[in-house]
């Protein structure tokens, strides 16, 4: 197929310009990967985690999924997670939500989409603990993004709730989990301020491990 054959060629043309920029970045990328950077994002065509960032190959280990949701069910997540923390040496987990996410609109309605409803069951969670403050606000389009940031907030607790990431603070690595989100209409990235990065700043009822 033709649309198929362009995509090779697209590969062929990127693998020599990278080349030309530096000889060894093959040879050197095929021995390991050391990222300090664990993204966890949504699936949506218009977040190359990498481009957003800046970043190399080889620079960050990424996990993507509908509407960024972390379960605590979800073993392909949770297989990542702990790959990355315990033998890369992922130093940074970063949750990233977007605004103007598929998944989180899909959740804020009383509509059913077939197969994807059971994995939005997770937003629709988040949605019915903050739905008297998500309710308050008037304005569609803000009380969405509002909706995304939670949505971003929750799933970084999620992370911290699990073993992998409290056992790895036990140990003492250096370990920080941040909740971002995307905006696609402008290209930027926003903070959302809620970086975690030891076991007492989780909610005694989540530690499964004791303060010593």
């Amino acid at each position: 197929m033709k649309e198929l054959e362009k995509l090779f060629e697209n590969n062929r043309a990127w693998a020599e310009k990278r080349l030309e920029q530096d000889p060894e970045v093959f040879r050197r990328l095929s021995k390991k990967q050391s990222p300090k950077y664990l993204w966890i994002g949504c699936s949506d065509s218009r977040i190359p985690a990498n481009e957003v960032l800046g970043l190399e190959p080889g620079e960050i280990f990424v996990h993507r999924n509908v509407a960024n949701i972390v379960p605590h069910t979800d073993v392909n997540c949770l297989s990542v997670l702990q790959y990355g923390v315990d033998y890369l040496g992922i130093e940074h987990i970063i949750v990233c939500g977007h605004y103007g996410c598929g998944g989180a609109l899909a959740a804020m309605e009383n509509e059913q989409y077939g197969l994807v409803d059971n994995w939005l069951r997770n937003l629709r969670d988040v949605y019915y603990r903050e739905k008297e403050a998500l309710d308050a606000i008037s304005d569609p389009e803000e009380k969405a993004h509002r909706f995304v940031e939670l949505n971003v907030l929750y799933q970084v607790m999620n992370v911290c709730h699990t073993t992998i990431v409290q056992n790895a603070w036990a140990k003492n690595k250096k370990l920080t989990v941040h909740g971002w989100v995307y905006d696609i209409s402008t290209g930027l990235l926003k903070d959302l301020n809620c970086s975690i990065s030891s076991l007492d700043q989780i909610d005694k009822s989540y530690r499964t491990l004791k303060l010593h």
